[in-house]
């Protein structure tokens, strides 16, 4: 059975090896100029990087966040429903093989695979990154370059991206079961993985560490405040280097959540369009004036290696969980 599965996948495999090789040998021939740099530049270094090293920073970024969108769709999902599409499962198991072997066989073989691939493609661009990465947490003024937690970036670093792929592996599969057709399996894995992209950043990683407050006073000269929904909410930017800023809301002189008043709105109103630094100036000191204030949750850089453990250790469950449902399904339902 191992050597069975992998003949029916191994083209797929050597692809996906391939491609990761060959881009991790570009990182070895450029990381350890970019690490020299680091240590003349230290934080400076954001200042300094070419656009050919921005153009491989983020490369490295999108080759890593593919990796499990492309195992899922392409070695999970086509792995048993093309099987069961061509009705070739019934032949293994006359063979003398049980339909759980013949799962399992696949399932471990595959996640395996799944994961040496996610973890060497994230090995190699974490590496290249870790100056990049140490000179933004260590407080590196940039726009261009991501905090190793700014959503973007974390799913790109460390042991995470292991957990992705073989969630994502798992998840093709077990689509491909329900489904049984291999092209309509392929779309769907591809579309449940990147809602779970999108849901778990926004509403489920915020909480998978103990975050941090700072109440950061509303007045000019102090933090950079911007204006959002037409003057209805403010956004603080705390100096808290590293940092992934989750939420924020508006206190009034009470230390209660409060909408700003209408007043601020008004004061900012001007007929020829935007308002001026004075005049915006002013209505930030009117505001803080009357005693209102910024409240920032965010996670700090130093939770960083907290939240990868917790967030591969949720992924690993789910992925668990699916091969559960799929030897039930094969057992129970596959007829």
């Amino acid at each position: 059975m191992i050597w069975l599965t992998w003949r029916q996948f191994r083209t797929q495999a050597a692809v996906m090896f391939a491609g990761v090789a060959a881009f991790a040998a570009t990182l070895a021939v450029t990381g350890p100029q970019l690490a020299d740099l680091y240590r003349t530049a230290g934080s400076s270094l954001v200042d300094r990087l070419s656009s050919s090293d921005q153009t491989v920073y983020y490369a490295g970024l999108v080759v890593v966040l593919a990796v499990p969108a492309v195992i899922g769709m392409f070695w999970g999902a086509p792995l048993i429903s093309r099987e069961l599409e061509t009705g070739t499962h019934y032949l293994a198991w006359n063979q003398g093989v049980t339909r759980t072997r013949w799962l399992v066989t696949k399932l471990g073989l595959g996640a395996a695979a799944a994961m040496t691939a996610a973890g060497l493609a994230s090995l190699a661009v974490s590496w290249w990154s870790s100056p990049i990465d140490r000179a933004v947490n260590g407080g590196g003024a940039t726009d261009t370059y991501f905090p190793r937690l700014d959503p973007v970036a974390f799913a790109a670093r460390g042991v995470v991206p292991l957990a992705h792929a073989a969630f994502a592996f798992v998840l093709g599969v077990a689509l491909g079961l329900v489904i049984r057709r291999t092209l309509p399996a392929m779309a769907t894995t591809l579309a449940v993985y990147a809602a779970g992209q999108i849901v778990v950043p926004l509403w489920i990683r915020p909480h998978l560490a103990i975050p941090d407050r700072t109440t950061v006073p509303i007045e000019p000269g102090g933090a950079p405040i911007s204006i959002q929904e037409g003057a209805k909410q403010i956004v603080a930017h705390p100096e808290v280097p590293g940092a992934w800023v989750t939420s924020q809301q508006t206190l009034n002189a009470a230390g209660q959540p409060a909408p700003l008043p209408t007043s601020f709105a008004d004061c900012l109103h001007t007929e020829s369009g935007p308002p001026t630094l004075q005049q915006f100036d002013r209505c930030i000191a009117d505001l803080g004036a009357s005693g209102y204030q910024q409240q920032v949750t965010y996670q700090p850089a130093g939770n960083f290696w907290a939240l990868q453990w917790a967030e591969t250790g949720l992924y690993l469950g789910l992925a668990l969980a699916l091969t559960g449902f799929c030897v039930w399904w094969i057992r129970r339902q596959l007829t």
